[in-house]
């Protein structure tokens, strides 16, 4: 605060020679006079000292047969006296001091973080809803509400916290990575079914009844395991079944067909030197620009820089700039040789296997080959694979009908 006074009032750096410059202190102490950053400088003394206080000490000066040299100014006054050959840079000045004021008093942009189930569009879009948007003042953001609302809206959002920081207002999100919901549903019996050809190499049953066995071959649709059990008298015949959901891991050798068809031929794109460019400035809805894209060129493709301003790094204004581009280009068809055609049909392979392995499925081996056609290439095959063929399927609820017995009663004459 002491400095920014001074400032504002204006102060000087002065340099003291003479006889007895010491004295000349002491007499400043005595009227008063605000001295600091005294230091020596040769033979004579430098400090600064009041503007107002500057004028005071012109008869202690010729008291204490002083010199007084001045070194430097500093402070308002002096920087409004070189400024009055200037009017129109001070009233550049001031207009962007208010201009600045009425900015910040705005929120210009809202970011979010953490987020990752829930986009921005989307979030952005609920905000929207709640007549939270940008370019509302700051006055009427209430950031404990937008919390309330937020998590009030998305169950799965397990922490929010929202805060601005210059004119942006900046949301921080936490989603709940464990998020499931619990549906209470009565569970119905289901068999496990083969979902297709194969022969069964492994098998673990947990729950149901076994119908296959490991080197049984099955077709699809086959009952691997039961979720029908029977239950039996003493004399083995069956008088009710129990019902479960049948549950197990089943492998089989299975072989599936790959086929994989590209064409020999590709477009190439040759850019030319012949392109159009548009510099632009845009404020909201206005946009001022400086060029044009539209061009007549055959084929071209167009693509824009854009960039807003900032001051430091959370003030953001509500003004973008940027460069559009368009550029010509021809089309010239090209031939692949033989061995990018195999290198590319043996990538896609690849990329086929690792997605089979993802999911779980394991490759035994394969006759896949290469056919190279003028106008297109194949590479066709089989694979030789083992996977887990097991699927659920509903169990056939059959009902046992029960004979009653008719019961006659004898009489003795």
């Amino acid at each position: 605060m002491q400095r920014i006074l001074r400032f504002l009032r204006g102060y000087v750096k002065i340099r003291i020679k003479g006889y007895s410059p010491e004295r000349f202190l002491n007499l400043c102490s005595h009227h008063q006079i605000d001295i600091w950053g005294l230091q020596p400088c040769k033979n004579s003394y430098e400090m600064y000292v009041k503007l107002k206080d500057f004028r005071k000490i012109r008869p202690i000066v010729r008291k204490t047969r002083t010199k007084v040299v001045l070194v430097e100014r500093f402070g308002m006054p002096f920087f409004l006296t070189r400024c009055q050959s200037r009017t129109w840079f001070l009233a550049g000045a001031v207009l962007c001091i208010l201009l600045l004021m009425f900015y910040t008093s705005f929120i210009w942009d809202i970011h979010f973080e953490g987020n990752e189930k829930w986009t921005d569009e989307v979030l952005l879009q609920f905000l929207e809803q709640e007549k939270i948007t940008p370019a509302m003042p700051k006055g009427k953001v209430d950031c404990a509400d937008i919390v309330r609302k937020i998590r009030q809206k998305y169950d799965d959002i397990v922490w929010v916290s929202a805060s601005i920081d210059g004119s942006r207002l900046k949301i921080q999100i936490k989603e709940n990575e464990d998020t499931f919901q619990e549906v209470q549903k009565e569970e119905k019996p289901c068999d496990l079914i083969a979902e297709q050809d194969g022969v069964i190499t492994k098998m673990v049953t947990r729950s149901g009844v076994p119908m296959v066995h490991v080197g049984d071959q099955v077709k699809k649709g086959d009952i691997l395991v039961s979720g029908r059990i029977e239950v039996c008298n003493d004399a083995k015949e069956v008088v009710e079944y129990q019902y479960e959901q049948a549950d197990a891991d089943i492998r089989a050798d299975t072989q599936t067909e790959y086929e994989d068809e590209i064409s020999t031929y590709y477009e190439e794109k040759r850019y030319q030197n012949q392109k159009r460019m548009q510099v632009f400035v845009e404020f909201k809805n206005w946009e001022c620009h400086l060029g044009s894209v539209k061009n007549s060129f055959p084929k071209s493709e167009q693509y824009v820089m854009k960039r807003q301003v900032t001051l430091g790094e959370n003030f953001h204004l509500p003004l973008f700039y940027g460069v559009k581009v368009a550029k010509s280009y021809q089309i010239k068809e090209k031939r692949y040789t033989n061995e990018e055609i195999q290198k590319k049909l043996s990538e896609n392979f690849k990329q086929f296997s690792k997605e089979l392995k993802e999911k779980g499925i394991q490759i035994q081996g394969n006759s896949v080959k290469i056919h190279i056609g003028k106008k297109s290439a194949v590479a066709k095959g089989s694979l030789y694979l083992n996977e887990d063929i097991a699927k659920k399927a509903d169990t056939e609820i059959l009902e046992i009908e029960r004979n009653k017995k008719d019961e006659s009663f004898r009489t003795d004459d």
